[in-house]
C-alpha cells in the first residue's frame, strides 16, 4: 500500500506527530508512507514532499487578512502537489489540518474527485464544516448547521480585518467537501463526532479513533531530563502550542493566587511576551521539540492542568496520563474523555475554586496509585501501535471497497 498524508506540519506539534506516527506504523507493516507538509523543517522517516514555500505561506496569510480566503491561496503550491500525486499514484490520501496557509482547497478537491482514490479526512478541529473557524462554542455560534454568516470570530484564527466571506466559504465547502466519493471521515472525540453528524458532512460515515502517543517515550521511566525539572520541587503542568485565554492562560494566573506558594506553576509554549510578562510563581518555558524533555515534564509534574475553553481531543492529556501524571480538565469539547475518576478530574469551565478542590483530593492520594492508575489507562487506551492500527484496518476496508466498485 502507497499511503499520502496531508498536514500543515509534520513530526511538530499534536497533528504533525500523529502523522509521522502513523507513517511508522504503516512502514513497520511493509507499506509506503508519504507525507506532504506545509512548514516545518522536522526529520521524518516518511517520504516528504513540501508544498509550497515560506513565501507562499506569507502570501496565503496576508490574503487571508484582507479577504477572508482562507484555504484558497496558494494556486500554484498546489497545483505542483496534484501533479506530484497524479504521477505518485497512491492507494489512499489520508487528509489531517488543510488550514494552516499552505493549500487550495477548491483545486485539491477537484482533483480528488477527479482521481477517485479513496480519502481518509482526520478532523483534529471544526474548521471543514464551518464558514471561518476552527472551534465556536465558546461563542455559542452553531450557524454551521444551516449557513454561516456575519462570523462572529472574524477576528480570531484565521484573521480577517476587513472583509467576512464566511458565507461564501461555506459554501464551497459544502460543495467542494460532499462531492467525494470515497470518504470516511474519523474524528478523535464523541464530542466531535456528533458535530459532524449534525452539519453538511452528515451523510459520510464517521468513525471515532481516540488519538494514540508513543507510551515508550511518554512513559514512568526516567531520562538525562528528570533530573533538571525535579529541582522544581511541587509543580503542576500546563502546555500548549500557542497559549492565549481560550486555552486557560488566565486561569492558570488566577489560580496562582489561590494555591499554596510551596507549589509551582510551569507553563510550557509561552512566546517571547508572556514570558516576560509572567507573575511570580510560575515559570515559563518557550518550546521544546525534544519528546524526552517534555516527557521528563510531565512525569515529576504533580499534575496536568489543562482548562481549555475550546478542544476536540488534546493529547497532552494523554501523553499526561502516559507519564503517569493525572489530569485536571475543564468540560470541554472531547478532552473529559481521556480521564475517568481513576486517572483525573473534570470540572466546569472557568471553575477555578473547583480546580483547587481536585488538586486537593488529587494530592490526598499517594502519587504512586495516580502513578499506576494514569499509566495503566494510557496503555490500554492510547498506545499509538493500537490505535493507529485501526487507520490501517480502515484504509484496507476502503482499497478493497473502492476496487470492488469500478
Amino acid at each position: 500500500m502507497k499511503l499520502l498524508q496531508i498536514n500543515t506540519t509534520v513530526n511538530s506539534g499534536s497533528t504533525g506527530r500523529i502523522a509521522e506516527d502513523i507513517g511508522k506504523v504503516l512502514m513497520a507493516n511493509g507499506h509506503e508512507s508519504f507525507i506532504a507538509y506545509g512548514r516545518g523543517d522536522r526529520p521524518s522517516q516518511s517520504k516528504l514532499i513540501r508544498i509550497g514555500n515560506a513565501f507562499d505561506v506569507y502570501w496565503h496569510g496576508l490574503q487571508t487578512l484582507l479577504f477572508d480566503r482562507h484555504g484558497f491561496a496558494s494556486k500554484r503550491a498546489t497545483k505542483r502537489l496534484i501533479n506530484y500525486i497524479n504521477e505518485l499514484k497512491p492507494d489512499l490520501v489520508h487528509l489531517h489540518n488543510l488550514h494552516g496557509y499552505y493549500l487550495n482547497i477548491h483545486i485539491l478537491f477537484e482533483a480528488l474527485e477527479k482521481f477517485e482514490y479513496p480519502v481518509v479526512w482526520t478532523f483534529h478541529d471544526c474548521w471543514p464544516f464551518t464558514g471561518h473557524c476552527t472551534y465556536f462554542e465558546f461563542e455559542s455560534c452553531f450557524k454551521w448547521k444551516s449557513q454561516c454568516s456575519n462570523c462572529p470570530k472574524k477576528n480570531f484564527y484565521p484573521k480577517s480585518i476587513f472583509l467576512d466571506n464566511s458565507k461564501r466559504n461555506f459554501n464551497a465547502k459544502k460543495n467542494l467537501f460532499t462531492k467525494i466519493k470515497h470518504l470516511t471521515i474519523v474524528t478523535p472525540s464523541n464530542w466531535l463526532e456528533n458535530y459532524v453528524k449534525e452539519s453538511f458532512l452528515q451523510n459520510f460515515p464517521v468513525r471515532v479513533y481516540h488519538n494514540g502517543i508513543d507510551t515508550s517515550v511518554f512513559g514512568v521511566n526516567e531520562n538525562k531530563y528528570d533530573e533538571k525539572y525535579k529541582r522544581f520541587g511541587k509543580y503542576i503542568l500546563g502546555v500548549a502550542n500557542v497559549w492565549t485565554s481560550r486555552k486557560g492562560m488566565q486561569d492558570f494566573y488566577q489560580l496562582r493566587q489561590k494555591i499554596d506558594n510551596s507549589i509551582n506553576i510551569i507553563l510550557v509554549g509561552l512566546n517571547r511576551h508572556q514570558l516576560r510578562d509572567l507573575p511570580n510563581g510560575v515559570t515559563g518555558i518557550h518550546h521544546t521539540e525534544s519528546v524526552d524533555e517534555l516527557a521528563a515534564l510531565y512525569r515529576n509534574a504533580i499534575l496536568y492542568l489543562n482548562p481549555t475553553y475550546q478542544d476536540n481531543f488534546p493529547t497532552t492529556n494523554i501523553e499526561a496520563l502516559a507519564c503517569g501524571t493525572p489530569v485536571i480538565t475543564y468540560n470541554t469539547g472531547g478532552s473529559p474523555e481521556a480521564v475517568d475518576q481513576l486517572t483525573g478530574r473534570v470540572v466546569p469551565k472557568g471553575d477555578l475554586d473547583g480546580i483547587v478542590h481536585a488538586i486537593h483530593e488529587i494530592c490526598s492520594i499517594d502519587r504512586d496509585v495516580w502513578r499506576k492508575n494514569c499509566r495503566a489507562r494510557a496503555e490500554k487506551h492510547f498506545d499509538k501501535n493500537k490505535q493507529f492500527l485501526k487507520y490501517l484496518q480502515l484504509y484496507e476496508e476502503m482499497i478493497r471497497n473502492s476496487s470492488s466498485k469500478i
